[in-house]
């Protein structure tokens, strides 16, 4: 009887564990700080750096300051996330945002990269399995000449040809 109290102790352990991390990382989300964090970790420098906005370390970059600004003046104004994310694609265009919106044509960008995983894999296991049957079917067929050398062989070696 030991073992399943043992068990719950250790379900009600892990459940507990679970609802502290929840609580831990859900306590910032409303912070304008943190926000304001996040949301410059979604968006691109517009200045042809190629680096996060947040993280433009460009020298003399006038773009980042402006975005910075402008994202800012969005938090204070009370918009939304999902709306501020908007109004930088609608004004710098869809290259803005880091990453792809799942609307749309953009969804192909999320599908793709795991159908294709799912293609080479489905083909590596067809193909494995192609010259495993090839092999298994050659190494049935067998014929009278083959067969007596083996026989042969075998007398004039001793041994049953293992290792």
């Amino acid at each position: 009887m030991a073992t399943p109290l043992r068990f719950t102790f250790l379900i009600r352990a892990v459940q507990a564990g679970a609802l502290a991390m929840a609580v831990c990382f859900s306590l910032g989300a409303t912070d304008a700080g943190s926000r304001y964090l996040n949301l410059n970790h979604r968006l691109m420098c517009t200045c042809g750096c190629a680096e996060i906005l947040g993280e433009c370390n460009h020298v003399g970059c006038q773009s980042s300051g402006q975005e910075l600004a402008e994202l800012g003046a969005g938090i204070s104004a009370g918009k939304s996330d999902k709306e501020i994310l908007a109004s930088f694609a609608s004004k710098y265009g869809a290259t803005v945002l880091a990453a792809p919106t799942t609307e749309g044509f953009n969804l192909v960008a999320w599908i793709a990269p795991f159908a294709v995983f799912g293609a080479a894999l489905l083909g590596t296991i067809l193909l494995v399995r192609r010259w495993s049957v090839g092999k298994t079917q050659a190494a049935q067929v067998s014929d009278p000449e083959t067969d007596a050398l083996k026989v042969k062989i075998r007398r004039e070696t001793g041994s049953d040809g293992g290792f």
